[in-house]
């Protein structure tokens, strides 16, 4: 299992991550942060991402913030 740093950035005009240090992303999602949309969204793009299943991730910290930890 692998731990990550994440910090969201919800109503981007595109969905892309960058890696700003190892362990360390930044995630832009078109979702906004609104009824959970934006968390479900980040577990969708970081799963295409890594190329795993969706249900293998997990928001540890942070799941009502911008800053985020992520188990994988």
């Amino acid at each position: 299992m692998s731990e990550y740093k994440i910090t969201v950035k919800p109503g981007s005009s595109q969905e892309k991550i960058t890696e700003t240090a190892p362990g360390e992303l930044i995630v832009y999602l078109r979702a906004k942060p609104h009824d959970g949309e934006a968390n479900e969204a980040l577990i969708k793009v970081l799963a295409k991402h890594f190329k795993v299943a969706k249900t293998t991730i997990r928001i540890i910290r942070g799941a009502k913030s911008r800053q985020k930890v992520i188990e994988i």
